[in-house]
């Protein structure tokens, strides 16, 4: 049987640097600084498990409240690993941290899935991400 990684690895150009699998950002919106020291504590518990690393200063908290998604200087670091290729994937609580509106959320994850990233959330079903009557489109 064929090597079918080994078929596909062969395929990418040698000077194209990618993040190892397994190289997870954490990302959190949090109201206090305490807050974001204990909040990436359990998704550093949460990926332990499951042979996932968070390489050096991708571990963030953005001090805040959900909504305020253009002041996010921790999710623009987020981003910036992304574009580097430094990781594969990246785990919240839930996915309102990443965009509490609906509009924001679907934005952003799909900026994130065209870079070939999983997302996952500890708690999918806490905070579901948010409909403005604005986003609702009537029939």
């Amino acid at each position: 049987m064929p090597d079918t990684f080994a078929a596909f690895s062969a395929l990418v150009p040698p000077a194209v640097r990618a993040a190892p699998i397994g190289s997870v950002a954490l990302y959190a919106v949090v109201p206090s600084e305490a807050d974001g020291t204990r909040v990436l504590d359990e998704l550093r518990s949460y990926i332990a498990g499951r042979g996932w690393h968070v390489p050096v200063g991708c571990a963030v908290a953005d001090v805040g409240v959900l909504g305020a998604d253009w002041h996010r200087s921790g999710w623009r670091r987020v981003r910036r690993a992304v574009q580097a290729q430094a990781i594969t994937g990246l785990v919240v609580p839930c996915f309102a941290h990443i965009g509490h509106r609906w509009a924001d959320w679907n934005r952003e994850r799909t900026w994130l899935l065209r870079r070939g990233l999983f997302v996952m959330a500890t708690d999918p079903t806490a905070l579901p991400v948010g409909v403005s009557p604005e986003e609702v489109l009537c029939p």
